[in-house]
């Protein structure tokens, strides 16, 4: 009896890693509100000088390392404002900043992410905005390519920029 279970636990240990290899392969993005693991896409090697070819998507995907070497991979807004583009997160109110998203946290401990637009991913590094001046223009052009989102007055908005000509290494 006790071989067994040895051999049973093995085998879906086996298919466990088997699964993840060919997700780690193919992809899995992510939909609507369901998390994906790993993007996959034509990967575009190239620094990106000019990201407004982005607000003709509403949304993006973006992928993060996680703590447990699995990728973890969200459905989010982005904006575009001066040729640079911006990712933002919402946080209601009471949701702790960066540990209330696992994509928050795994950003703030490790900023290399992926992201795919379109049929393309991109390999790059995101800052959390700090400076008022910027946050206030992006929201702008935030509310302009997004007129129908209301933020409610009690959640609060985190804005991180991907850093210009520096993929992810």
């Amino acid at each position: 009896m006790k071989r067994f279970f040895v051999i049973g636990v093995a085998v879906l240990v086996v298919c466990a890693v088997v699964a993840l290899l060919v997700l780690r392969v193919v992809g899995l993005d992510p939909h609507e509100r369901r998390p994906g693991l790993w993007l996959a896409g034509e990967r575009v090697t190239t620094p990106v000088a000019d990201w407004s070819f982005t607000d003709q998507y509403p949304t993006i995907y973006l992928q993060t390392r996680t703590r447990y070497l699995l990728a973890h991979s969200v459905t989010i807004t982005c904006v575009s404002h001066g040729g640079q583009l911006y990712l933002t997160s919402v946080f209601r109110e009471g949701s702790p900043f960066p540990q209330g998203k696992l994509w928050t946290s795994d950003v703030m401990r490790d900023p290399h992410v992926r992201l795919k637009i379109g049929g393309r991913v991109y390999d790059e590094t995101l800052a959390l905005v700090t400076d008022p001046a910027e946050r206030a223009a992006v929201l702008e052009s935030k509310a302009k390519k997004y007129p129908s989102q209301r933020v409610p007055t009690t959640s609060s908005v985190y804005l991180f920029r991907v850093l210009p000509g520096s993929p992810a290494a």
